[in-house]
C-alpha cells in the first residue's frame, strides 16, 4: 500500500510495511519538510559529505523503491542477499536491458558508495518502480514461491516494465536509459533540473 500523507502540512511520499506493520516515509520529502529547503538534493548532498556514516548507509535505508519487491520475496521464501541481489537485477535487465552493476558502470559512477537510484531521471525511477511493482503483483496473484518460482515472476515483471519503455522509446523517439547522473552535472545545472522537476 502506498500513499502521500501530510507531515508537517507538507505532501509527504510514504509506503506501508506489512511485515512490522508500519509506515515509511520518503527521507527526502521528510527533509523537505523539516528544513524548507528549496533544494531537497543538495542540501542531502551536503549532509552526506557531512556524515560518512550517514553517506555509506544511504543507499540501505534509502531504497523505497526496493521495499515492496524485497518483502514479498521474503514472505516466500526468498534468501536475503545473493537471492535479492540475482533477482534485482533479473528486473532490471528486463526493464532497461542493463543489470544494476552494469547500469551504475553505463553512468560512470565507480564510488562504491554511489547509490543507482541517487543518479537516474525521473522517466528511469518510474520504468524502475513499474518492474518492481509488477513483479510484486505477479508473485502475489501467482503465489510465487522459492527463488526459481520468483526468478521467472522478476523477468516477467521487468518485462512489463520494458515493453513499456521501448513503447515511449518509440513514440518518442529518445532513449529512456541515460549516462546523465548527478556527479558529472554542475551545480547550477542540478538546480535546475531539480526546480524543474518541482513545477511539475
Amino acid at each position: 500500500m502506498s500513499n502521500i500523507k501530510l507531515f508537517e502540512s507538507k505532501n509527504t511520499r510514504a509506503t506501508w510495511h506489512e511485515a512490522d506493520q508500519k509506515w515509511y516515509f520518503s527521507a527526502a520529502d521528510v527533509v523537505e519538510a523539516l528544513t524548507d529547503s528549496s533544494d531537497v538534493k543538495q542540501y542531502i548532498k551536503r549532509m552526506r559529505q557531512r556524515d560518512p556514516e550517514l553517506n555509506s548507509n544511504w543507499g540501505t535505508i534509502c531504497t523505497l523503491v526496493e521495499m515492496t519487491a524485497a518483502d514479498e520475496w521474503k514472505k516466500r521464501g526468498v534468501k536475503e542477499s545473493r537471492e535479492f541481489a540475482i533477482l534485482t537485477a533479473e528486473i532490471s535487465r528486463a526493464t532497461f536491458g542493463l543489470t544494476p552493476s552494469q547500469y551504475k558502470e553505463f553512468k560512470n559512477l565507480t564510488y562504491p558508495g554511489d547509490n543507482l537510484r541517487d543518479h537516474m531521471t525521473d522517466l528511469e525511477l518510474i520504468f524502475t518502480m513499474l518492474g518492481e511493482a509488477s513483479t510484486t503483483e505477479i508473485a502475489r496473484n501467482k503465489n510465487a514461491q522459492g527463488f526459481q518460482q520468483n526468478k521467472k515472476v522478476s523477468k516477467k515483471g521487468g518485462k512489463i516494465a520494458g515493453d513499456a519503455r521501448k513503447a515511449l522509446e518509440k513514440k518518442s523517439s529518445r532513449r529512456v536509459v541515460s549516462k546523465q547522473n548527478y556527479k558529472e552535472l554542475p551545480e547550477r545545472e542540478v538546480r535546475r533540473l531539480i526546480a524543474g522537476k518541482k513545477e511539475l
